[in-house]
């Protein structure tokens, strides 16, 4: 009996552990479905995570396309626009040239005509009026005056015989 009973406690036990030998396996194939599972969901996050990263690098690259277009398009504006006014100021300067010397050489001419006609008014006058040479009179008398002033400056009448001299000098010479 007591084999029968140990028989039947080592049956129970083997029967408990292939119990446990199969849940084991059981949980160790759940656990593998599992991790795979995981590991599928992880590689599809990463994937969507790839993708969406590779379409916002690429709608970066395209705006930043876009916006170097723009700038490029935009400097060949400016530059056309810098061109034709550096064409509108060459005109202008060609133009100005043109009527500085124009005005220069008029100006040249009216000297020219102004400067002939001076100096013909200047002989028509020379050859009009007789050239009229100036001499002082009595030129000796009066320095001998000034002269005596200054010595007698307090004394005044003492020069009075040389003033009356200069002034018959003075009508002789209007005579």
């Amino acid at each position: 009996v007591v084999n029968d009973e140990e028989l039947k406690k080592r049956i129970a036990e083997e029967l408990a552990l292939e119990r446990a030998r199969r849940d084991s396996e059981a949980q160790k194939r759940r656990l593998k479905q599992e991790q795979t599972y995981v590991h599928d969901e992880f590689g599809k996050l990463l994937e969507r995570e790839r993708i969406s990263s590779n379409e916002h690098l690429t709608r970066a690259i395209l705006r930043e396309r876009a916006a170097t277009e723009e700038e490029r398009q935009k400097a060949q504006r400016f530059a056309k626009q810098l061109e034709e006014k550096d064409r509108e100021l060459k005109k202008h300067d060609a133009y100005y040239k043109e009527q500085l010397a124009r005005l220069e050489e008029r100006s040249s001419q009216f000297y020219k005509v102004t400067t002939e006609q001076y100096q013909k008014a200047a002989d028509e006058v020379s050859a009009r009026f007789k050239r009229y040479e100036s001499h002082p009179i009595c030129a000796d008398l009066q320095e001998k005056i000034l002269q005596c002033y200054q010595q007698h400056t307090q004394e005044t009448l003492s020069c009075s015989a040389l003033a009356s001299q200069y002034l018959r000098c003075v009508n002789h010479a209007k005579q």
